[in-house]
């Protein structure tokens, strides 16, 4: 197994893509606790046999709390996921201050807040790393009324790349996923047409799965990884690829 005896934290672990990350990361042989935004998240996880963790990223010093705990319970820390995030739609003239605010805070400061409380955790352990999810919008593509998220995610790469020089003295790797378009249960309530229209933009067909991020987590985190830092796997089916939905018809005609 890639991760034997790892012990990882997976923060946005308890729903969706966080889910799968941390399904992935237990096949896989880690000692796996997870945080969710409220106590139902987290009884919904724990029938799935994981530790869950109430933490708003926002917050420093719950955040600092929290990971202290866990390194405590689980004898230190290797790996931490941060999938903590956000991603609700508004059009740029929509669009307040606060909404702006709302999503950084999250997204972003979340991130820098998980990474300054875990650093020191994984600064002892043989192969400490952080895996962010980001995402191919705003890194690699846009869409209408996400242009706040877009610039959230965009903004995560440039800490990972920096963030990954400043922490490689520490023996700490900073990497991130960036998925394309994945079936979660939020997707799947859009309907069956709707769902089948995405999976037509994918050259491979159908739409990812929060375990098929989780399997590049596991990567990312792993010995097989060790030189890698600093980088962001897009895991999406090819979905950036044609150049046009053209090229994906002719594909297919």
């Amino acid at each position: 197994m890639l991760l034997d005896q790892h012990k990882a934290l997976v923060v946005g672990g308890t729903i969706g893509i966080g889910a799968g990350i941390a399904k992935v990361l237990r096949e896989q042989g880690a000692e796996v606790v997870v945080t969710g935004i409220n106590q139902e998240e987290c009884e919904a996880a724990e029938k799935e046999g994981f530790k869950a963790r109430i933490l708003d990223v926002r917050d420093l010093d719950q955040c600092r709390t929290v990971v202290d705990e866990v390194a405590e319970e689980l004898g230190g820390l290797d790996l931490v996921a941060n999938n903590a995030g956000i991603y609700p739609q508004s059009s740029i003239e929509e669009m307040s201050d606060e909404d702006f605010d709302f999503i950084f805070d999250i997204n972003v400061k979340g991130m820098l807040h998980v990474v300054r409380s875990a650093t020191a955790h994984l600064e002892k352990s043989e192969h400490g790393s952080f895996v962010m999810t980001s995402s191919i919008t705003g890194n690699v593509t846009g869409y209408p009324r996400w242009a706040h998220y877009g610039a959230t995610k965009a903004a995560q790469m440039g800490f990972v790349r920096s963030a990954a020089i400043e922490l490689a003295p520490k023996g700490i790797r900073v990497n991130a996923v960036l998925p394309g378009n994945v079936l979660t249960p939020g997707l799947e309530a859009m309907g069956e047409d709707y769902v089948a229209q995405m999976a037509r933009s994918v050259p491979m067909g159908e739409l990812g799965t929060a375990e098929d991020i989780g399997g590049a987590v596991a990567f990312l985190a792993s010995p097989l990884a060790g030189y890698i830092t600093g980088q962001g796997i897009i895991v999406d089916g090819g979905q950036i690829l044609p150049e046009s939905p053209e090229a994906l018809e002719e594909l297919r005609s």
